[in-house]
């Protein structure tokens, strides 16, 4: 089953239409309240695009001028709050998102898709360093993630609980890999070496390529 093509496609403009179910914010409010929440660790929040998404918002009829608010001398503030439409919007576009798998194109299977262009010793560094840069990240995520713990009921924090498991297994994944390159492991190893300091292509690329392979 495949998701339904949206009006806009901005995965911020679902977090404004959801938060907005709870009552009427301004962007500002928006903004601090998601930034609160720890959702900056799975969404880019700033406050430029973040009024481009309500304005979108407000011209698809998915939000509406709830009240707009005067204080003495400060500027008028714009409060918004959800439409029928918007929270039908909402809740189909959530539905879709949990329940169909879409295929997203993650720019380290990129590499990961091209690595042969690269000496296995390089590689080998290389992915020495994103380890290294993974357990950094993981650390910082937990630690973050606890502190939130202590204000914030798990069921607003779920996804960075997702996202702290999904760097420890790629943390893990690379951690393989790398013991398979330095150990000498890795199947077909020495033909990728080979064809770094000889410039033979390696048989398995000459396969795939009906013998007429000349690089990776």
């Amino acid at each position: 089953m495949a998701a339904k093509r949206r009006k806009l496609g901005n995965p911020l403009a679902l977090a404004v239409m959801v938060l907005l179910t709870e009552k009427p914010m301004h962007p500002y409010e928006i903004a601090q309240t998601l930034r609160r929440r720890g959702k900056d660790t799975s969404l880019k929040i700033n406050y430029g695009s973040l009024y481009t998404v309500v304005q979108n918002l407000e011209k698809h009829g998915f939000v509406e001028v709830a009240e707009v608010q005067r204080q003495g001398n400060r500027p008028e503030r714009t409060l918004y709050g959800i439409t029928d439409a918007g929270r039908e919007e909402a809740v189909e576009w959530l539905s879709d998102l949990l329940a169909v798998p879409a295929r997203e194109f993650p720019v380290f299977e990129a590499a990961l898709s091209l690595i042969a262009v690269l000496h296995p010793d390089e590689a080998a560094r290389l992915l020495g360093e994103r380890l290294a840069g993974l357990e950094v990240q993981a650390a910082s995520l937990r630690g973050g993630l606890e502190k939130l713990r202590e204000t914030l009921p798990r069921l607003v924090l779920i996804e960075c609980e997702y996202q702290l498991h999904m760097i420890d297994a790629q943390a893990a994944w690379v951690r393989g890999f790398l013991e398979e390159l330095t150990e000498g492991t890795f199947p077909g190893l020495e033909e990728w070496r080979v064809f770094h300091e000889t410039g033979e292509v390696p048989e398995q690329l000459r396969k795939l390529e009906g013998g007429k392979a000349d690089g990776p």
